[in-house]
Parts: C-alpha cells; structure tokens; sequence
C-alpha cells in the first residue's frame, strides 16, 4: 500500500478582508511543510477486541525505513495494562489496518516506541536541534480522528521547573493529536504531542527524550520487552526516589501562618497561592496557604501517579469557648479529605490509616497516615499524611500532604521530614 494513503488532509480556510503578506507566507509555508512531511505521519487506534468499539485514538510517526514509529505512552496505555483484550493498529484513510505492537515504553516522559509491519518511503531522523525562542513550528496529528492536520505555532523553548522536561509550544493541540510530531520547516523533529492548557497553550516532550528510547531499543535489537507493566512501574519507582529526595530538606522556603513557622513550596516543581475566609455569620476565621505541583505521571485511564499537594488551614476564633473550639477543630481533622488521589479501586486498594500524636522539637500534634498499595505496580503507594498542631486555646492549625506514586520507605520518610519542620 502506498504511504499515500495513510493520511488525508482537512484544509479549512476562513477568508475575510485583506489577508497580510506575512500571513500569506506563513500559510505558504505550512502548505509546503504538510506535503513534504505528512506521509510521515500516521493514525494509531486502539479498539476493544470483544466489542471491536474504538477506545482510543492517537497519532504517531516514522522514525525507521522498518516502521519503527514513536507515539505517547498515554495512547497505547490499555494495550500496556491488558493485552488480552486490546489491539492497536495503524489505520489508513481506507480503512487499511496495520497491527501495531509496543517494544518499549517511556512512563516518565509519556513515550512510546512501536512497530508495524507497514514500510514507509521515508521517515523522520532523531537528531539535537537547536532553537531560537519564537521560531514557527509545526504540529501534526489527527484532532478528533477529522484526518491528518497541521497546526503552526511558536516554539517557547522548555519550561523550567516541571516535573519532567516539556516545551512550551503555543499552538492548538487537540486530542488525537498526541503522539504526533511538531516540527521545524526543515522537517526537524522538536518535540511530540503530549498535552494542551486551551487557548493556544500546548506542551510537547522533547524529541531528545524519542532519541533515547529509540536508542536503547537499538542497543536490544528492538526486542519487545515481556513485562511492559513491569517496566513502567520501574521507572517510577527510580523516579521518586529522584523526585522525592529533597522535599523538606533545609532548602525548603517557609511561609509565617498567625504563630506558626511552616514549609512552603517542597520542590521548584509546585505552585503556591493563599486565601481566606471573612464571613461575619461565622464565630471563627480561616486562613488558607496551598501548594501542588500542575503534572502528573500518566498510568492508565484510571488512574494517575506523581501528583502532590500540601495544604495548611490557619483557624482562629475570638468567639468560642475552648470546648467548642475543639470540637470544631477536632471535627475539621477527622474530616480532611484525599484531595488529589486518583484511582479505582481496581487499580488501588482501600486506605489504611494510623493516628498517633508526635512531638516534636517545637510542637505538639496529633497525625495521621494513610496508605493505600498501587495492585498492579509492585512497591508503590498512596500517601496521605494530615496534622493538627495541639495546645493552643484559640487557634489551631490543620495540615495534609498529599503524594502519589511513591513507595513506602520514601512516603515514611517524608512524613518524618514534614511533621519535624512544622514550628
């Protein structure tokens, strides 16, 4: 089957007054971009094998005359999680299937590297390009399988501070467009597909990281891993131990809340914003100081690792007794939530949870961990770990961390560094 085929072209055109010369050889260039490079690109599907129903839609493209291809992991994660029960396939416009299998997988970086038996004319070569900020780009995929598409946008070089490397790259993404390539005129590979904010606001993986994957798959011959599950769960367990190492450590900032010296901002990674409460009809007020980190480590549809949040609520009172103090205090505590936990319970089991009070070097507190074991990915954990600050009359202070994907020395370790710098 000619590479022709495995691609066809929306072409939109919204025509209204003069269009300026710029634009014009902007669009000219994208023209010339789709022709040059689309056969490089193609559809991938995963269906249901017992229903035969489309579960999930992506792109990918060609980086070996073998049909070698690189895609996102987060497209062919249901093949990974249960192979038995999903296929994946390389689809031309004319219906023509091309049964795709994974020979390795990157979690961290959301990469996959696949195999179909189609043989491709030409093909995207790997190799480090260097960029000016604002330099056009090109997107290609398939949004909302409506055919291959190119979308030009601005590349806005790597974020800093991110949980794994990404580049900013303002254009519109759409879904199904993941695991497509966004390159230069020249036909550079940038970066992959991997996520949008809206409002021209996209991320791509950068193809450093393909080059990796596709490197060491060379190194093996291209032998398809047996244990794929296994593997991913091996990555994030070396992950965290990187990603967890200097959270609470004497680097930490820290943040004032009424009489209480706390821990801000646990790695570079997360965000922090306050808020509070001033309602009259209340006898108490609040204060609230949060933090979470905006990635996430992709699983499965179910289910999402990497996530971390910390949240403290500064509650005072003028009005209240001591008793009705506690009491209220006390019913906060038992009342804190798993915010930012995500998994089914076929992927997680149940919490479990300990309570006990700690002392340390400047405060009293009552604390409680919970724990809950990922079934499928040996050695890693939910953790939630909330405080109450004990002894004051008229003011207490409520506290939770929040940290997914983590295995359970590491989770106790940070519960011993977070709850020792709470002054």
């Amino acid at each position: 089957m000619s590479p022709r085929v495995l691609c066809r072209v929306i072409v939109l055109c919204i025509c209204a007054g003069h269009v300026p010369a710029a634009a014009q050889r902007d669009s000219a260039q994208a023209t010339i971009v789709f022709r040059r490079f689309s056969e490089y690109v193609g559809k991938i599907e995963v269906t249901e094998t017992g229903s035969g129903a489309k579960a999930t839609l992506g792109s990918g493209f060609f980086v070996s005359s073998d049909g070698h291809m690189i895609t996102n992991y987060h497209v062919i994660s249901k093949l990974v999680h249960d192979p038995d029960r999903y296929r994946a396939e390389l689809i031309g416009v004319d219906g023509t299937e091309h049964r795709v299998s994974i020979i390795s997988v990157d979690a961290i970086s959301d990469l996959a590297l696949v195999r179909t038996p189609f043989k491709p004319k030409a093909h995207f070569s790997l190799a480090p390009v260097s960029l000016e900020q604002g330099t056009r780009l090109y997107a290609l995929g398939h949004p909302r399988d409506l055919g291959l598409s190119i979308v030009e946008g601005t590349y806005n070089g790597l974020l800093r501070h991110t949980l794994y490397p990404k580049i900013h790259f303002t254009g519109s993404l759409n879904p199904g467009m993941s695991g497509g390539p966004t390159i230069s005129e020249r036909g550079d590979v940038v970066g992959i597909n991997v996520s949008t904010e809206g409002n021209e606001i996209s991320f791509l993986v950068p193809a450093e990281r393909a080059a990796e994957l596709l490197a060491k798959a060379r190194q093996s011959n291209f032998v398809s891993s047996q244990s794929l599950l296994v593997e991913v769960g091996r990555q994030i367990r070396a992950f965290q131990d990187i990603y967890f190492a200097r959270m609470f450590t004497g680097a930490t900032p820290r943040v004032k809340l009424g009489k209480f010296d706390l821990p801000t901002k646990p790695a570079p990674f997360f965000k922090c914003w306050g808020d509070g409460t001033r309602n009259n009809k209340l006898a108490y007020q609040v204060v609230e100081h949060s933090c979470s980190t905006d990635d996430y480590l992709f699983i499965s549809g179910d289910q999402l690792s990497g996530v971390a949040e910390l949240s403290y609520e500064l509650i005072t009172t003028s009005e209240l007794n001591p008793a009705r103090f506690y009491a209220l205090y006390s019913s906060r505590f038992e009342g804190e939530t798993r915010s930012g936990m995500y998994g089914s319970l076929d992927e997680v089991t149940p919490f479990e949870c300990e309570t006990r009070n700690v002392v340390n070097r400047a405060r009293k507190l009552r604390a409680a961990m919970c724990v809950r074991r990922y079934r499928k990915l040996e050695g890693l954990f939910d953790a939630v770990i909330s405080a109450a600050i004990l002894g004051e009359r008229d003011t207490g202070l409520l506290t939770t961390l929040s940290i997914s994907g983590v295995s359970f020395e590491n989770a106790q370790r940070l519960a011993r560094r977070f709850l020792e710098s709470i002054k």
